[in-house]
């Protein structure tokens, strides 16, 4: 699956609007600077999820934007689609089914992909934008951020299985490449 520009744009203004939802609106001009997003692509951004209903604007001196409803409310699967159109990675599940039935030879992998589409969408639509909002899951700012060296390799950071090393360590794996 692939989020557009925008689409991760329109997530993260969310989770901010949701941190913030008991303050009532909030300006523009804070949203994108407190999620570093620039402020004309924003603000359009904002008048499609306000058309969508997840959002609403007030006028005046204290106006800006808020969640229309509950954090807990609005799922990620909403946000995408309004965004970015359907959620499927693979192409529609009608047209994967019928792959299935149609082409034996490839059955395996159609259904692979199936899987994978219905599992993306299934995580999508379970999570709310209150689930990824939480204050406890952003950063410590008053630790300093962690740079792999990178030494003419491509260097991919993976976090470890739960349990097997402290929360906040990391295990790179260095591909040559």
């Amino acid at each position: 699956m692939k989020i557009s520009q925008k689409g991760l744009y329109a997530l993260q203004a969310m989770m901010m609007l949701a941190r913030h939802y008991q303050q009532g609106a909030i300006k523009i001009r804070e949203i994108a600077q407190e999620e570093r997003l620039p402020e004309k692509f924003l603000e359009i951004i904002l008048i499609e999820l306000k058309n969508a209903r997840m959002v609403e604007s007030m006028r005046g001196a204290r106006g800006g934007y808020r969640l229309r409803r509950d954090p807990s409310s609005i799922h990620l699967s909403e946000v995408i689609r309004v965004i970015d159109g359907p959620l499927a990675p693979f192409g529609d599940a009608e047209h994967l089914r019928d792959l299935i039935s149609r082409d034996p030879s490839h059955r395996a992998l159609y259904k692979v992909f199936l899987a994978v589409r219905n599992a993306a969408a299934r995580i999508l639509e379970s999570t709310t934008v209150a689930d990824i909002a939480s204050i406890a899951d952003l950063p410590d700012s008053k630790k300093p951020a962690r740079r792999p060296r990178v030494d003419g390799e491509r260097v991919f950071s993976q976090t470890p299985a739960i349990g097997s090393e402290p929360e906040d360590s990391h295990v790179l794996v260095r591909v040559r490449g």
